[in-house]
């Protein structure tokens, strides 16, 4: 999810500091450190050996809500990789009951199963093993449990190839519209149990303007409530030091928003006062971007299950990966879907526009889509980080 922050100085001077966090979150200029990742692990695994890490290496590098990357797994049972939710990385104010979680977990089990498939495994994922978790809040127990074995007959996904190249454009879009044939391999990427995929574009000018204003409405109500734009405050990291320690949630290595934060004028345990004219002033940024926007991209489905959740994010890891493919970039626009009380009619709003009827149904993912600009990846933390110890317990 989008995240603009301001910092008032002292003497009525401001500095604008750009932030993203959504299933992926950074800004411009981040240490080459903090993307080690990105450079992938090398080689695919000799036979013979264990291809686990070299596997996780891909999975690792998934869209996640804030860019939290709350994958934590279990590697102690040989050829099997159990997958948990880290719940110390939880955003219980934008996300109360961990939809996005649950979505999050989906897009790292896709690109876990690519890479799978790449080096000629089936990755049997049983949902759940354990029993789902309830639907206000998400427990100890297993996501997931991936059980990998040789099969001759398994070949490589093509969409593989874009693992390293997707990326999260928050960006202002260029006017021309994505090509029809490009829009049906997203819709065809995206098909998974129980999703409907849509599209929106200027064949339907008055929609389209109806989805850019809800999204507006959404972006200015997270930024004025205070708790919700606190909870992008906490992953907040400033600074090369910050960025390498942490390498998650939203980076901004820009260097008078350093100084400022180093001198001790940026309070990040504060939201900004009602009615304060640096949200104001990002409002209407944002909102131009937005009207840039040429077309956007959702899907639904009908319940809203733990494991809907879980394959609604599989199908948009895969979505954006074909919309890499076809030189096209999305921005998830997660603001209105979420479920606390300030965004309630944004929530209905999005819902009636798309032909999603409440309660039955759920749109699970609507993001912008268009040609962009290219930018950076987000900081990743790396294997090792979400790799279980032999004595660690999930719970």
């Amino acid at each position: 999810m989008e995240r603009r922050l301001f910092i008032r100085l002292l003497g009525g001077g401001v500095v604008t500091a750009a932030t993203t966090g959504t299933l992926s979150g950074c800004s411009a200029d981040l240490p080459a450190e903090a993307l080690t990742a990105w450079q992938g692990p090398g080689q695919p695994p000799a036979a013979g050996t264990d291809p686990r890490h070299w596997m996780l290496a891909h999975a690792i590098l998934a869209p996640h809500s804030h860019n939290l990357q709350s994958w934590l797994v279990d590697l102690r049972q040989p050829g099997s990789i159990t997958l948990y939710c880290d719940r110390s990385r939880l955003l219980p104010e934008t996300d109360p009951f961990s939809r996005q979680m649950m979505m999050s977990q989906g897009t790292f089990l896709e690109l876990l199963n690519l890479a799978a498939r790449q080096v000629g495994l089936r990755a049997d994922i049983q949902l759940f093993p354990q029993g789902e978790f309830g639907p206000t809040h998400i427990d100890q127990r297993p996501t997931a449990l991936i059980r990998l074995s040789p099969d001759a007959s398994i070949r490589p996904d093509p969409l593989f190839q874009q693992v390293f190249k997707r990326r999260t454009n928050r960006e202002a879009y260029e006017a021309r519209e994505p090509a029809v044939d490009a829009l049906a391999a997203i819709a065809a990427s995206a098909v998974v149990p129980n999703t409907v995929t849509g599209f929106v574009g200027s064949a339907q000018a008055t929609q389209r303007d109806q989805h850019r204003q809800i999204a507006m409405d959404a972006w200015r109500i997270e930024l004025e409530t205070p708790r919700t734009i606190l909870e992008s405050y906490q992953y907040l990291r400033i600074g090369p030091a910050e960025i390498n320690q942490h390498r998650d949630g939203i980076s901004i290595n820009k260097p008078f928003v350093r100084a400022v934060t180093a001198l001790g004028l940026f309070d990040r345990t504060k939201a900004p006062a009602p009615g304060d004219s640096n949200i104001a002033a990002q409002i209407k940024e944002f909102n131009a971007k937005l009207a840039t926007t040429p077309a956007f991209f959702w899907f639904t489905t009908q319940g809203n299950s733990r494991s809907t959740q879980v394959l609604a994010g599989r199908a948009y890891a895969r979505a954006q990966l074909a919309a890499s493919a076809q030189g096209l970039s999305m921005h998830p626009l997660q603001q209105a879907l979420q479920e606390y009380p300030e965004q309630a009619g944004t929530y209905a709003a999005i819902h009636q526009l798309v032909g999603a009827p409440l309660p039955t149904h759920t749109v699970q993912m609507w993001a912008r889509l268009g040609h962009a600009p290219v930018v950076p990846p987000a900081p990743r933390r790396g294997v090792a980080a979400h790799v279980m110890p032999v004595s660690a317990s999930a719970g």
